[in-house]
C-alpha cells in the first residue's frame, strides 16, 4: 500500500485545523493494518496522522520527521475545541456505545464551556437505514466539525459518506476517545506516562483485551509496513 504510506508523509507539513474543511484520521501500528484493507473507506480522506508512537518511530528512522498527532486530550483535541469555542463554530459528536458521546460532550462542556455542541450519537445504528437517517441529519444540521470515534474503517467510511452526503465541514476521527473521556474524564493517561510515550502501557492496564494488539499484532505490522514502504520508494524512483 504504497498510496498509505505517500498521504502519511503528504500530511506532515501541518494539521488541518477547522477552517480547512478537511477530513482528517489517525491511525497506529494496529489501524495501520486495518486501514490498507479498507482504502476504499478512506475515499474522501485528505489527511492522515500517525497517531501510535510506534508508527511515528518507524518513519522517523526511515528520516521522515512525522510528528505524532492524536485527536485526544494529549494531542490536537484541545487545540481544535479551543479553536471552535472562540470562533463559534458548531460541533457534532458521533460514536461509542449508547450514551457515550453525550457523557464525553458533558466532560467537554466543563473545561470549554463555550464549545457550541448541536449534535451527539452513538457510532451504533439500527442498520443502514438509521445511519443514512443520521447522516441525512448531520447534512442538515451542518456542522463545522463533526468528530467521529467508531474505530477504523467505519469512522473513516461514516465521514466520507457524510461528504458524500453533501456535507461541507471539517471531520476528525478519534477511535475510542469518547469512551476513554466518559470513563476515565479529560486527562485519561496520567501525566508521566503520556510524557515517557507509555499511552500504549497505560491502555493495556486500562483495558486488558487490548494485550495482543499491543504484542502479537506488532509483527503483523512490522510486515506490512516494510513490505509497503518498498513498493513506495520504488514508485518515487
Amino acid at each position: 500500500m504504497a498510496k498509505l504510506i505517500k498521504i502519511v508523509l503528504d500530511s506532515t507539513s501541518g494539521f488541518a485545523m477547522p477552517g480547512e474543511r478537511k477530513i482528517s484520521t489517525f491511525l497506529n501500528h494496529y489501524s495501520y493494518q486495518v486501514a490498507r484493507r479498507n482504502m476504499d473507506a478512506f475515499a474522501a480522506v485528505d489527511h492522515i496522522y500517525c497517531d501510535g508512537i510506534l508508527l511515528c518511530l518507524f518513519f522517523r528512522l526511515l528520516g521522515y520527521p512525522v510528528e505524532r498527532l492524536s485527536f485526544d486530550m494529549t494531542s490536537v483535541a484541545p487545540e481544535v475545541f479551543a479553536d471552535a469555542e472562540t470562533r463559534g463554530l458548531s460541533v457534532a459528536l458521533v460514536g461509542g456505545e449508547p450514551g457515550v458521546a453525550d457523557t464525553a460532550r458533558d466532560r467537554f462542556l466543563e473545561r470549554f464551556p463555550n464549545l457550541h455542541v448541536v449534535f451527539s450519537h452513538s457510532g451504533f445504528f439500527n442498520g443502514k437505514v438509521d445511519r443514512d437517517a443520521v447522516i441525512d441529519q448531520l447534512c442538515e444540521i451542518s456542522p463545522s466539525i463533526v468528530v467521529c470515534g467508531m474505530g477504523t474503517p467505519h469512522q473513516e467510511r461514516f465521514l466520507s459518506d457524510l461528504r458524500a452526503g453533501g456535507w461541507t465541514g471539517a471531520g476528525y476521527t478519534c477511535g475510542g476517545f469518547f469512551h476513554q473521556t466518559a470513563d476515565g474524564g479529560m486527562d485519561y493517561y496520567p501525566a508521566w506516562m503520556d510524557k515517557l510515550n507509555l499511552r500504549w502501557l497505560y491502555r493495556i492496564y486500562d483495558e486488558p483485551k487490548l494485550i495482543t494488539r499491543y504484542t502479537v499484532d506488532v509483527f503483523g505490522f512490522l510486515r506490512c509496513f516494510l513490505r509497503d514502504y518498498r513498493a513506495f520508494r520504488r514508485k518515487s524512483l
